[in-house]
Parts: C-alpha cells; sequence; structure tokens
C-alpha cells in the first residue's frame, strides 16, 4: 500500500503528496495538518527490540515509496537511540513509562531529533538555508534546538511566552545561540502559535525564507513519538496478555495523537485517558460533544498551557462527527493545587519523583481508582521534574538534580529577544534573519 498526505482540510479525492514533501511544507497551504490518506494495520511490534528497530518497523508503510524509505533504519538508528524505562508504581499494576531521558530531558526529543535527522537527510547540497519555526509552551523548543543546533543548511526561531514557562526553561531557550535565535514574546502560547500558523499561510514569506515547521503540526514530529508507545505498550501487553490502558498528559494533543494512531493500526492499546492542566477545552469536548477553543490559562504544568489545541484536526480526521464518543477516549482536568498534592503524594506513596505534567496524570489514576477501577495502567511522564525545581523541591523538602545534559545547559550564558505578540514584527525578524 502506498501511502500519500494530503490536509485535514482537503478533500478526500485529494491524491496528496509524498511524505518528503509534507515533512519539508510543516504546514499545508490550506492551514490544516498532513494526514495520511490511508493507516497500515501494523499491529503489535517485537517487544524484545530496542526502540530503533521497532521504530523502523512500524514506520516502514508511511515511508514507503518515499525518497527516505531506504535511509529510513539508519535514521532511526540515528534519532531514536534513547532510553525508554517503565517504572512501576503502586500495587495494582501500574507503570510510568519515562520518556525524558533525552538531551533535553522532554519526551519531545523523540520527534525533534527524528525530524531533524529527516530534514538532513533531505537537504540538496545547493539549497537555500532553511529556517524551522517553532512556537514552544516550554519543552517542544528547547528539544528542537537541540536537535537541529549546529545542523548545516539549518536555523531555528523559537518563539516562547514570556513569564509563563519555568525559569530552566527559559534558560535552555537561550542557552543554544549559534544557528538558533530565540524570542520571548508579551503574550500566551496561542500568541506564539497563531503567529506560527500565520507565517506559513504567508506564501510571499515561506518563499523569501524557506520555512519548516518543527511543532507538533508537522508529521516528522507525530510518526516518531507513535514508536515510543508500539514499544512500550508490547513490552507490558508481552507481560499482561491484555491490551494497555494509557493515560497522557497532553495539551496540543501531539503525544495523545501518537498513541490513538498506534492503536488506530491495530498496536495494543485499550482505553486512553487524555490528563489536561486547568486548561479544560478537552475535558469539555467530551463532556458536551462540542469543540470549543479559547484564550489558555497559565498553570503550574506550563507545557500544557494551550486553548487551543492545533492536533484537534487530525483527531477530528480521524474520528469524524460521533464517532469520537464511541472510541473509549476521555480526558479530565486537573487544577494545580491538585497537581501540588499529587506530587507530594506520589513520593509519599510511591517514591516516585512526578513533573507537574505527569502529576497531572498521577492525578486521574488516582481518581480512577477511586471510583473502584483495578485494572491495570500505564501512565506516559513527559518531563524530567529537575526542570520545575521551583514547584517540586519546595513539596518535597529536598532538592533534585537535574540529568547531565540539562546541567550542562543551565551553566551556559541564555539570552532571549523581546517580541509583541504581532505577526508583523516575526514578520520582519523572519526576513532579516534569513539575509544574515
Amino acid at each position: 500500500m502506498s501511502i500519500r498526505y494530503r490536509s485535514t482540510r482537503g478533500c478526500a479525492d485529494d491524491p496528496g503528496i509524498e511524505l518528503s514533501q509534507a515533512l519539508t511544507a510543516g504546514l499545508a497551504p490550506d492551514g490544516g495538518l498532513y494526514v495520511p490518506t490511508a493507516l497500515p494495520s501494523i499491529g503489535a511490534v517485537d517487544p524484545q527490540a530496542p526502540l530503533s528497530e521497532v521504530a523502523s518497523h512500524w514506520l516502514q508503510p508511511f515511508f514507503a515509496d518515499s525518497k527516505l524509505a531506504e535511509a529510513l533504519p539508519q535514521l532511526c538508528r540515528q534519532a531514536l537511540d534513547l532510553p525508554l524505562p517503565r517504572v512501576d508504581i503502586g500495587a495494582d499494576g501500574d507503570q510510568v513509562l519515562e520518556l525524558f531521558h533525552g538531551p533535553t530531558a522532554a519526551f519531545k526529543d523523540f520527534g525533534a531529533r527524528f525530524l531533524a535527522a529527516c530534514l538532513g537527510a533531505l537537504r540538496e547540497p545547493n539549497e537555500p538555508v532553511r529556517t524551522i519555526l517553532v512556537a514552544t509552551s516550554g519543552d517542544t523548543g528547547a528539544a528542537v534546538a537541540g536537535a537541529f543546533h549546529r545542523l548545516p543548511g539549518f536555523r531555528v526561531l523559537i518563539l516562547y511566552p514570556d513569564g509563563r514557562v519555568s525559569a530552566r526553561q527559559a534558560h535552555q531557550l537561550g542557552a543554544f545561540g549559534d544557528n538558533v535565535h530565540c524570542y520571548r514574546v508579551s503574550g500566551s502560547f496561542d500568541d506564539c502559535q497563531r503567529m506560527v500558523k500565520q507565517a506559513f499561510a504567508d506564501q510571499d514569506l515561506r518563499e523569501q525564507c524557506a520555512i519548516s515547521s518543527a511543532n507538533s503540526i508537522s508529521l516528522g514530529r507525530l510518526l516518531p513519538q507513535a514508536t515510543y508507545f508500539a514499544k512500550g505498550c508490547a513490552e507490558r501487553a508481552a507481560e499482561t496478555g491484555r491490551a494497555v490502558n494509557l493515560i497522557i498528559p497532553t495539551g496540543n494533543l501531539g503525544n495523545a495523537l501518537a498513541a490513538i494512531l498506534v492503536r488506530a493500526c491495530g498496536g495494543p492499546i485499550g482505553r486512553i485517558v487524555l490528563a489536561s492542566n486547568a486548561n479544560r477545552v478537552l475535558p469539555e469536548l467530551f463532556a458536551q460533544r462540542r469543540y470549543q477553543g479559547r484564550a489558555s490559562v497559565a498553570t503550574l504544568a506550563n507545557a500544557m498551557d494551550v486553548g487551543d489545541p492545533s492536533n484537534y484536526e487530525r483527531l477530528a480526521w480521524l474520528y469524524p462527527g460521533e464517532s469520537l464518543f464511541a472510541a473509549e477516549i476521555d480526558a479530565q482536568s486537573v487544577a494545580d493545587a491538585q497537581i501540588k498534592a499529587r506530587i507530594k503524594a506520589a513520593y509519599a506513596e510511591y517514591g516516585y519523583v512526578a513533573c507537574p505534567h505527569t502529576a497531572c496524570a498521577l492525578e486521574v489514576l488516582a481518581r480512577l481508582r477511586e471510583q473502584g477501577d483495578r485494572e491495570p495502567w500505564m501512565l506516559a511522564a513527559t518531563a524530567h521534574p529537575a526542570k520545575f525545581e521551583t514547584v517540586v523541591e519546595p513539596l518535597l523538602g529536598q532538592t533534585v538534580p537535574p540529568p547531565p545534559a540539562l546541567a550542562a545547559l543551565l551553566a551556559k550564558p541564555s539570552s532571549a529577544l523581546p517580541m509583541r505578540a504581532d505577526y508583523d514584527q516575526l514578520r520582519g525578524e523572519l526576513q532579516a534573519v534569513a539575509k544574515t
């Protein structure tokens, strides 16, 4: 089966484009997100194989007939050679799938490294320098910066909401230098995301500056993130003999979409619960059966401070109309006070140190247990707690040492330029940087 890619806003008879074109473009010309024209049946993978081999097998149908088909195994070895531990918690067979052991201590390292490897492999010798434009609510920007840092033929522009990421996240974002340009925007993540989408809709600008996306709107982020759910759930299913129920902290719906995609392709995944913070758009979607984007609010789980998730378009494409509400997907909201209480409780009960985002998943698990649910669950842990030391350490009464790669970045100087939440200013910056 040959898979091509078309916009979520396109027609069903659109023949689509080849994968490498979709990866390079990032966002479709009509503002939609690229999705496959068909989903392959993949099923379970070899639970004993390393992640790079699992990824190569799982991704092969999506890459078949593309320019990257032959290079796929090498791309997986290059980008996805990262630890993927599962940690037991409690007495009901629950586990945490830790996704934060990459170089910038967040799950987004998997997808960002893979996208960088793909775009690097696709680059022609005489191409102009390509600009990777990314909005971040905290972790995406550092992962993308780390993946593209000093990569020949690429520069990165990062937009983050000033004062709405943790101090260590902000330091990370501004510490790379070289070909990475960092801007602190006087607004919310939604403002940053809106400006990025405007840039991609600006055809003249795209031609002038050769811009590509590395947000979760990019297929090059979504597809590799699916592979760690394919492997982690295959391992757990081999142990239990049953499909794996997942709780996934989510804001922009990228990580959750990756797990949903694995299930749609036949992976051993059962129920899926999305753990949101006080930004309630997803819980309200499932409670009220209608989607209503809104302005985001600031929370302790800042990387999930998203009021209008971009990947909702992909969710609606996969489950059109009322079918979404029969798809064994739910969502729950967790307030800041509950995040704090759950960080303390998880350490007291399991000895587990969680970041505020992972604490949202732990709180949802606790609610399920209170309701009498005794099925085992797997929780996605999305970021290292040391990135949120001002929240976590006072609650635990002890320090949380940063992992070595994060410590090295924190030891470097850091700077970010101010920017208004104004598209014209972003456009001017992109044009100026493209001339350097």
